[in-house]
């Protein structure tokens, strides 16, 4: 099996406008419906403040091709926002064994619907890419980022808005 078709069949935690959990589905039944799920977003930030930005495969089943600014992603039945989040981490980027700091969560609906919860760490290490999800990884300022002609997932652009308005910056 295919990994896009694997992660089509993962079950994932589907919720209800108010964030409470109703039951599950596979990830297709979860993209086919449109179902409000949970899913994490992770700012990564190198010592320096720099975002770890990766751009996601053309494979991708939401916001393929495009630059995201968080690690991240469903939150699978049974499963917490804390233990996906360094999951989706160890997954993703290869990076384990860093504290999270939980900063948010939101609500976000553009193509998919979807209850984020936003953590952030600071990392400082090699990586080690998830090939069918990531295809490179840039290291970007805030201000390279707002000057950016990259296009972002618009998801991670909400929750870093998100983000810089609870912080002043």
């Amino acid at each position: 099996m295919e990994p896009q078709e694997q992660a089509a069949g993962e079950r994932v935690a589907i919720v209800d406008d108010a964030n409470h959990v109703t039951g599950s589905a596979t990830r297709g039944q979860m993209r086919a419906g449109n179902l409000i799920h949970r899913a994490t977003y992770i700012f990564v930030n190198d010592p320096q403040g720099r975002l770890y930005a990766q751009q996601r495969t053309l494979t991708k089943d939401v916001y393929p091709g495009l630059w995201d600014l968080c690690a991240g992603g469903v939150v699978l039945a049974g499963e917490s926002y804390d233990e996906s989040a360094r999951r989706e981490l160890q997954e993703e980027l290869g990076i384990s064994d860093v504290p999270l700091t939980p900063l948010f969560h939101f609500y976000f609906e553009d193509g998919c619907r979807v209850w984020g919860a936003a953590y952030e760490c600071t990392y400082e290490g090699p990586l080690q890419l998830q090939v069918e999800e990531v295809v490179s990884v840039e290291r970007m300022s805030l201000d390279e980022v707002k000057a950016s002609e990259k296009a972002f997932t618009p998801d991670s652009l909400f929750a870093l808005r998100m983000k810089l308005n609870r912080t002043g910056a």
